[in-house]
């Protein structure tokens, strides 16, 4: 008996170890978690331990458990399901009639970064300020009013956190939005880089102030980041050569570079969406995410063919105004579709099959968010892929989601309470409980404090009125009205788990000296407790809820407007927009027109012309038209070539780049923007082609780009693939008066730094040259720059110069000259007719105006008769318009040349064929001959004709302005504003 006993003492003795085991075992989490920092004072160790019962709980987007128990132990989940009964050790939470969520996630955001570092005075920083890639979101957070609080309100426990300045911002993490130091609170870091689109003048007036010059700041970057690296190699494995710089901000893109570290691209538009992708195509080793701007459902054919991550935000426009009829009339209706059109944007989103995790990111006030989800929800966007966006997706796209996203054991505690259903109007988040910790969100009517009472003390010193309001989510503040006297509340609170509520406010307007506290329990509508006042005996004291709370109106927001307008897709979107590229018959054939073929056989009486497959076949009279062709009957009618303007500004985002005086690396082609209503003008007046240009700020401004006006294109297949680079230079007053504290301020200063630059590309060449012959030392550093300077010393790129003075000119060409190449041309040329035999011998083009001149000293000396003399000088001559509006009626142009005595055909050839020759696109365009582009235009009339209309203008054998076709888009475009404007009006 005695050996049975010692053999169970022994059983029980292994037992009781290996419970312990279990024991230390299941508490590891927690130790594990403790920080390297010691306790101060006595050690916490109250349980934390908790179990929602009773409850509906939404585990993952479609799946939900009813009558269901969720446990969390130490801000992690421990068990959830129907069969999962309430630990002893847990406190119990009735969870009857209400829904639980996952935490929200948001996909970017500031949150933390409320007063950002913007001078970088220490370390090895970049020579640009823009580039900030080395600071870490981390580091850079401040918990003093980090903006926790608000996201709170809308469900978000956890959120990316972005450094907010700069072009490459800095490493992103993701954060808890609990309260408490940064160290307790990074889930992750090294998420993502940041990029942004645009400009800021964050750092001044500095490189670069345009969005061509961001571009540029961008690529350039990611190609010093990879040079640096491999310069960093060569140097290690031989440290005798001379040691290359070190820079924080390249060493901090090297994993981005590989694809390792995703990029987010901040945009602000549908273009900047399009551009940010662009990237992959130059640098196909990165990875883009898109932080979106709302314009999403403009581009989503694109979107869907590519893979990028997409972060989208709820953030709406404000109805325009239109209170008076002047208001309606000045608002463009591409902003009143946009209004409409906004709230739909998840929803078709979502229905064109891209994956989205959604952000706060725009908003004004982060307590919008839910009001606009249930809007988007309202309009077709599905629950399952709302809460989707704001749970799971954002995990698996920032990498938690082993530890969030869903309601499942071993995650973190991070739960949403809600009243009802999320996604409709009235619901309403009570609380919130991030890692474990609790926060009252909409405290339930029994412990909520808010509202209005009537105070009764037991010998009437306090008797008055207690106003309680919320300043924010989560933090208490109001008034107390004694004897007249309103006093501001110092501080309130309220604890709920006590039920106790407490106010301090100052007693000295009540003679009584030092503050006074209100200490009370909340039960409903009635507050009792005592006051304590200095040296006074406690005062007793009860107190009657006689006014609620006024809901604020985000929560309850999402009322539908009116929404039965069908809209139309468009490109763009805005008046006049196609929802087609326009169809391009397979044979075309016009009869019996006048046709200005602008070639060798010059302008046909009667004459036909066969399109076939874009091009024109052939042109002659009584031809047999190809079987099934459409045919045009323009009896009495010209045709001409498509219109050429060899100098124009309109549609692209930013002209100039003046942050450096030489900018040929930025690229007029990186901001091409279809939202462009004067390209629709400008085909409606016969332009179908034009050279749009960079600036005249500078001496070696930007890349231009030539375009085709395909009216309903993306900005990309605007650009006519195989014509030449061209660069534009500026010589005179504008590249010197760009500011008086930048070089140069004089013509001589400006030939200098040309010279100057030009050597440099020279030695850059032969640097390269060298290392690709042998390979050895540190590989020479890519500079778009010098790429470009070297190309145009070797005729890669023509250089296309803004001009007025005659000695401008010549100095431009000796220079030239010295560095043996040619001057493509001279643009505005007023004194290029006193130079003509010059400009001949040179080779030099000439691109001037009509009749313009003498609106500034240097262009006082215009003539009418400047490109006739040109002309016969054998200069090859062009017209611009240098103006929008000019651009629309390019014919007119060349009109008043035969008032100033030239051929009426020669004169059309100014704005066409030897346009086209001086641009370098005259193998595809400028003339009426077999195997060109078919770019024409049908006049109801002579072309030189003020009287004269173009009625057709075909692009490519496709038809993109039709005159009749214009008269009902006018109507259109009147009943569609009118429809809207009535939708504003009643919302209002």
């Amino acid at each position: 008996m005695n050996h049975m006993y010692h053999l169970f003492d022994k059983i029980n003795t292994t037992l009781l170890k290996c419970m312990a085991v279990l024991m230390i075992t299941a508490a590891l989490p927690a130790l594990l978690v403790a920080q390297t920092a010691p306790t101060d004072g006595m050690k916490d160790n109250t349980p934390n331990v908790h179990a929602f019962t009773n409850a509906t709980i939404v585990t993952a987007p479609g799946q939900t458990i009813n009558n269901a128990t969720l446990v969390i132990r130490d801000g992690v989940i421990e068990a959830v399901g129907r069969r999962v009964s309430p630990p002893s050790d847990a406190r119990v939470w009735d969870m009857e009639g209400k829904t639980l969520y996952p935490g929200f996630i948001d996909s970017y955001s500031d949150v933390g970064m409320n007063e950002p570092r913007v001078e970088l005075d220490r370390g090895n920083n970049s020579w640009n300020p823009n580039l900030r890639s080395h600071l870490k979101a981390e580091q850079e957070f401040d918990t003093e009013d980090d903006g926790n609080s608000a996201l709170r309100s809308q469900g978000f426990t956890a959120a990316l956190s972005m450094p907010p300045l700069g072009i490459f911002k800095g490493e992103a993490a993701v954060i808890s939005l609990k309260d408490g130091d940064v160290s307790d609170r990074v889930v992750m870091d090294r998420i993502a880089q940041g990029v942004s689109l645009s400009t800021n003048r964050d750092f001044g007036f500095t490189y670069p102030t345009s969005q061509i010059g961001v571009i540029a700041l961008i690529r350039q970057t990611l190609y010093d980041a990879d040079w640096y690296e491999r310069a960093h190699e060569a140097y290690r494995s031989n440290p005798s050569l001379e040691r290359p710089e070190s820079n924080a901000p390249l060493a901090s893109l090297r994993d981005a570079v590989h694809g390792d570290q995703p990029l987010i691209f901040h945009t602000e538009s549908d273009e900047e969406i399009l551009r940010a992708l662009r990237f992959k195509d130059e640098f196909s080793s990165i990875n883009p995410w898109i932080l979106g701007n709302g314009h999403e459902y403009k581009v989503l054919d694109v979107l869907s063919e590519h893979n990028a991550p997409l972060i989208l935000p709820l953030d709406y426009p404000e109805a325009p105004d239109v209170e008076t009829p002047e208001d309606a009339l000045s608002e463009d209706l591409a902003e009143l579709r946009h209004w409409y059109l906004a709230p739909e944007n998840p929803a078709r989103v979502a229905d064109a099959g891209v994956l989205f995790s959604f952000t706060t990111a725009g908003l004004e006030k982060p307590g919008d968010f839910l009001g606009n989800l249930r809007k988007a929800v309202q309009l077709g966007l599905d629950k399952e892929t709302a809460l989707a966006a704001l749970t799971s997706n954002p995990a698996s796209l920032l990498g938690i989601d082993s530890t969030h996203g869903t309601l499942e054991a071993g995650k973190a505690a991070n739960i949403i309470v809600a009243d009802g259903d999320l996604f409709e109007n009235g619901a309403k988040i009570i609380d919130l409980w991030v890692d474990g910790s609790h926060y009252r969100i909409n405290p339930e009517k029994e412990l909520d404090p808010r509202g209005e009472w009537e105070i009764v003390s037991t010998d009437g010193s306090i008797d008055g009125t207690l106003v309680v309001e919320e300043s924010r989510p989560g933090r208490l503040n109001g008034t107390v009205t004694i004897n007249g006297d309103e006093i501001d509340l110092m501080s309130a609170s309220m604890q709920d788990q006590a039920r106790r509520f407490r106010a301090d406010f100052s007693g000295n307007e009540l003679g009584l000296e030092g503050p006074v506290r209100l200490t009370g329990s909340v039960d409903g509508d009635n507050l009792r407790g005592w006051a304590e006042v200095t040296g006074r005996d406690r005062v007793q004291f009860s107190a009657t809820r006689t006014g609620s709370v006024t809901e604020s109106e985000s929560e309850d927001s999402a009322e539908t407007m009116n929404r039965d307008l069908q809209l139309s897709e468009l490109r763009p979107a805005m008046e006049y927009g196609r929802n087609a590229i326009p169809e391009q018959p397979r044979n075309v054939i016009v009869r019996n027109a006048t046709i200005w073929t602008m070639g060798p056989e010059g302008i046909l009486e009667n004459a036909d012309m066969i399109i076939s497959n874009g091009e024109v076949e052939e042109i002659g009279q009584d031809l047999r038209a190809p079987r099934n062709a459409v045919e045009i009957d323009a009896e009495g009618k010209h045709v001409t070539p498509g219109l050429i303007d060899a100098h124009i500004h309109s549609g692209v985002n930013g002209v100039n780049e003046v942050g450096n005086v030489i900018t040929a690396e930025v690229r007029m082609g990186d901001v091409l923007n279809i939202n462009n209503i004067w390209m629709y003008r400008q085909i409606a007046g016969g332009l179908t082609t034009a050279h749009v240009m960079h600036g005249s700020a500078n001496p070696i401004g930007g890349q231009n780009v030539h375009i085709k006006m395909r009216w309903g294109s993306l900005s990309d297949d605007l650009k006519i693939d195989d014509a030449p680079r061209t660069v534009k230079f500026a010589l005179g007053e504008n590249p010197k008066r760009v500011g008086s504290d930048r070089y140069p301020e004089t013509r001589m200063g400006t030939e200098q730094m040309i010279e100057d630059r030009f050597r440099m590309a020279r030695d850059y060449e032969a640097r390269w040259n060298e290392w690709n012959e042998t390979g050895e030392g540190i590989p020479p550093r890519k500079d778009l720059r010098l790429d470009a300077l070297r190309d145009i010393l070797n005729g890669d790129i023509l250089v296309q110069s803004h001009s007025y003075r005659q000695d401008e000119i010549l100095m431009l060409m000796r220079l030239a000259e010295r560095f043996d190449f040619t001057i493509k041309a001279f643009h505005h040329g007023v004194e290029a007719y006193k130079v003509a035999p010059e400009l001949a011998e040179h080779g030099a083009g000439a691109v001037v105006w009509s009749d313009w001149s003498s609106f500034k000293m240097e262009a006082q000396d215009g003539i009418l008769y400047n490109a006739k003399l040109l002309t016969e000088a054998g200069v090859l001559t062009s017209l611009h318009s240098d103006n929008s509006q000019i651009a629309s009626r390019m014919n007119w142009e060349a009109a008043k040349m035969v008032r100033a005595g030239m051929d009426p055909e020669d004169a059309l050839s100014l704005v066409t064929i030897s346009t086209a020759k001086l641009l370098g696109v005259d193998h595809r365009v400028g003339s009426l001959e077999n195997g060109k582009d078919a770019d024409f235009v049908i006049w109801n009339g002579d072309p030189l004709s003020t009287l004269t209309k173009a009625e057709q203008t075909w692009i490519d054998g496709r038809k993109y302005f039709d005159l009749d076709e214009d008269r009902e888009l006018r109507q259109t475009v009147e009943e569609e504003r009118a429809q809207l404007i009535r939708l504003i009006m009643e919302e209002k």
